[in-house]
This record gives C-alpha cells, sequence and structure tokens, in this order.
C-alpha cells in the first residue's frame, strides 16, 4: 500500500514516514500544501495523511481540491482538539481525524480502517482458500500456519487479495507497493511474486500474460 504525507514538521514527517516504512508501507511525503496537492492529484494512493496547517495550502483546501476528483481516503492530523474543528473535518470529505499529539499505533489502526472501508471490507481477515491474510497484524496464514514474508511481500499479497478477483496490471503494482524514492527495475516486482508462490503456493497468484496478476 502507498501513503502520502502532507506535513510541514520536519521531525514528525520524518519519523511517521520511516515507521509507515518500517510496517511495509510504500511512502511518499510533501512539506507544503502546493506539492501535496499535487502529488495527492498525480498519484494513485491509497491513503493520505493530511495536516490542517500547512505553508502555501492549508489542509481544508487540499482536501476540498482533491474531493472533486478523487475519492482516495484521507487521515487528517492537527493539533485543534475543538469539536468544530473536527466537524469541519468531517464534513469537508475527511475519512478519519487524529489530534496531534497522536500514538503511532492508533494512526497504524486508523489508516488500516480507512483503507478497509475504502475496499468495502468489514473484517481485518481475508480468507482466500487455505490462505488467511490478517490486515491488522499484517501476518499470513497457511493452513493455520504462519508463513515468514518480507514486508513487501506481505504488501504484494494484501493489494492482490484486496482486489481478489481483478486483474491488478503491473504498472499498479508498482505505483502501490514502491514509493517516488525506489528504482522500478522491470524484474523486481517478478521476484516478489515468485518468491510468493513459493512460500504459498504455485497457484496463488495467477499471471494474466499481457494484463498483470491477480488472486481468484
Amino acid at each position: 500500500m502507498r501513503i502520502l504525507i502532507v506535513e510541514d514538521e520536519p521531525d514528525l514527517l520524518t519519523s511517521l514516514a520511516q515507521a509507515l516504512r518500517e510496517e511495509g508501507y510504500a511512502v511518499d511525503t510533501a512539506n507544503n500544501g502546493n506539492d501535496g496537492l499535487f502529488n495527492a492529484e498525480g498519484t494513485d494512493y491509497d491513503a493520505i495523511v493530511l495536516d490542517v496547517m500547512l505553508p502555501g495550502m492549508d489542509g481544508w483546501e487540499i482536501l476540498r481540491r482533491l474531493r472533486k476528483t478523487k475519492k482516495t481516503p484521507v487521515l487528517m492530523l492537527t493539533a485543534r482538539d475543538q469539536t468544530r474543528d473536527r466537524v469541519k473535518g468531517l464534513d469537508s470529505g475527511a475519512d478519519d481525524y487524529v489530534v496531534k499529539p497522536f500514538d503511532l499505533e492508533e494512526v497504524f489502526a486508523r489508516l488500516r480502517a480507512i483503507i478497509r472501508r475504502s475496499a468495502n471490507q468489514t473484517t481485518n481477515l481475508i480468507e482466500i482458500g487455505e490462505v488467511t491474510i490478517n490486515t491488522a497484524a499484517r501476518n499470513v496464514l497457511l493452513k493455520g500456519k504462519p508463513v515468514e514474508l518480507t514486508a513487501r511481500e506481505y504488501s504484494l499479497v494484501e493489494f492482490l487479495a484486496v482486489h481478489r478477483g481483478e486483474v491488478v496490471t503491473r504498472t499498479q503494482l508498482y505505483e502501490h507497493l514502491f514509493d517516488e524514492n525506489e528504482s522500478s527495475m522491470s524484474n523486481l516486482l517478478d521476484v516478489h511474486v515468485s518468491n510468493v508462490r513459493k512460500k504459498l503456493g504455485a497457484d496463488f497468484i495467477a499471471t494474466r500474460r499481457g494484463h498483470g496478476y491477480c488472486i481468484a
């Protein structure tokens, strides 16, 4: 899953981006409103973490403009803890709201929740045959036994599972699994797909030649 963070506090931006990457997310960042809106409109993110007070353009305006064209889940961050600000954020199209200072685990949980809702999932568990994916614990079971996946392998499995039954193109996978600072070498995705098949079964991920991959 690929996340955009729009936050002007350098330490918070760096620490939040690092923490999300350690959780296995691909992360892009922007430290002002104009760059944030440019990224948000130009890339299909799985979720956006958006601060309210930003130089150039505030979070309210970014959200207002973004909602004209995209339904990307948005988690608002703000130092304001007044009811009217929370109501304004939600009424403006935000999917959830976190007040600074916050606990990272809460941010992770709220991000998982808004991503899950955007995919019309009602539970953290996705069951596909003998494979169970727990999006909260970020782990995978095969026949009830844990399977060791790398963070990137897990992200690949989760994204395809959320879109199960759909053919996902290679371009979509690169856009959602790798951030703007990572190399998109042509065989990198093939390596991850091959490793997942070795661990979860050769037929778990199907190839649609000329189109992409899917989980039935």
